[in-house]
């Protein structure tokens, strides 16, 4: 198969798009009733530990609140063989990253130094059809840019071909912006790495600020994030959560049945989004992020409907030749940085054998974070792997928000 159905697939998780598999089914025998604190936190342990079966979970970290109130925080499994894992570890936040560089565009726009209707060519008129793509577009990811990760067999094999090289903005750029669009900028969707490159880029051009500073005064530190932090190295702070993954197997030509297992802790993340908004964090800024941003605290209330709009749905289509071009629907609609499944808004990055979600439904103020890692046994003769944090996401909201629960797509 080819490499762009593994890990580069997936930093941001098209698990949504692609379809759950009947393991995201919820739970019958679960309690759906709201239960005092304690057996909430029993059926959201259980739901734990039976996703950690049934997907071979290595290790699972959950944080899940209620109106601000705690009702299970806890770390299951292993970190690494003999090592258990801990709430207060430390991993890779992948996507939830878009939903912060979303925030600041609209921030940035609240206070009226730019437009989502300003034409990238405004901050960067030497990249390719800049002229006919706003911010706005690239921010909903209906630019039509190619991805230079998904669909892309070139940059795809130098990635696997040496995880740890570190990769720069014109590096990966030269994947994407000199092919043609894949559509008129508006008309269509498709998931592209490229476009918050691209977005990070414009941001620093239009406030003379580099991201990580961006982010930290207007985003960060306004929602309390004192543990999510940018990467200028593959580094993780102590204590890490760390990471195995079987996803190069079939680069490297492992044949099935032959055991291909490998620490993927400490692989380069500099392939991902824009530089200074590639974060290691823990589960409390997870979900303080999924109350922080899914709340909208930081926006004005027309920004906060856009990052939250699902007006694409039913203008969406899928498209001979793009890799990613898909129908939004109930299961999976984007907004501006911003998934929104049924009710819910979350973001689920997977990468490196790492797998997370942070979701909230604003009408109950229900906040899920977790955070998991993978078994041997999780991995197929190809090395894919599904997202279980998202399996277990929809499982935990299930039994939180009976009448409410996160949407699952029925295997086809």
């Amino acid at each position: 198969m080819p490499i762009v159905r593994r890990l580069l697939a997936a930093l941001f998780v098209l698990v949504l798009i692609g379809g759950c598999s009947s393991g995201t089914q919820p739970d019958e025998s679960a309690p759906t009733d709201a239960g005092t604190d304690d057996s909430r936190a029993d059926a959201v342990m259980r739901a734990v530990r039976d996703t950690m079966a049934s997907e071979h979970l290595k290790a699972v970290i959950v944080r899940v609140t209620v109106d601000g109130q705690e009702i299970v925080t806890d770390a299951v499994g292993e970190s690494m063989t003999g090592v258990p894992a801990a709430a207060n570890m430390h991993f890779r936040n992948g996507a939830v990253a878009i939903s912060y560089v979303s925030t600041l565009l609209l921030k940035l726009v609240d206070e009226q130094k730019l437009s989502l209707d300003d034409k990238l060519s405004k901050f960067l008129p030497e990249i390719p059809n800049s002229d006919r793509v706003t911010l706005g577009q690239l921010a909903q990811m209906t630019s039509g840019y190619v991805d230079y990760v998904i669909g892309n067999t070139k940059m795809n094999e130098a990635l696997y071909a040496d995880p740890f090289r570190r990769w720069t903005v014109h590096d990966l750029l030269q994947f994407a912006v000199n092919q043609p669009l894949l559509y008129e900028p508006g008309t269509n969707w498709n998931y592209a790495h490229t476009n918050y490159l691209l977005l990070g880029l414009a941001l620093e051009k239009a406030t003379g600020e580099q991201i990580p500073k961006l982010l930290s005064e207007k985003v960060l530190r306004p929602l309390g994030l004192t543990n999510t932090v940018n990467s200028l190295t593959p580094e993780i702070p102590a204590p890490a959560l760390h990471a195995f993954s079987s996803e190069r197997r079939a680069f490297l030509k492992v044949p099935p049945g032959t055991p291909f297992y490998e620490e993927s802790t400490f692989w380069d993340p500099s392939w991902t989004i824009t530089h200074g908004a590639i974060q290691t964090t823990d589960i409390y800024d997870m979900e303080a992020t999924a109350v922080g941003i899914g709340s909208g605290k930081l926006l004005s209330a027309d920004s906060y409907q856009k990052m939250v709009s699902t007006e694409l749905r039913g203008k969406t289509h899928k498209q001979p030749g793009c890799t990613t071009c898909e129908a939004m629907d109930d299961v999976y609609t984007y907004g501006l940085g911003m998934v929104i499944s049924g009710n819910w808004l979350l973001q689920n990055p997977l990468l490196s054998g790492y797998a997370a979600v942070e979701a909230y439904l604003p009408a109950q103020k229900i906040a899920i974070a977790v955070a998991v890692t993978y078994l041997p046994e999780a991995f197929d003769d190809q090395g894919d792997y599904p997202n279980a944090a998202d399996t277990l996401f929809r499982k935990i909201g299930a039994v939180l928000a009976p009448d409410d629960a996160p949407p699952v797509r029925k295997p086809k």
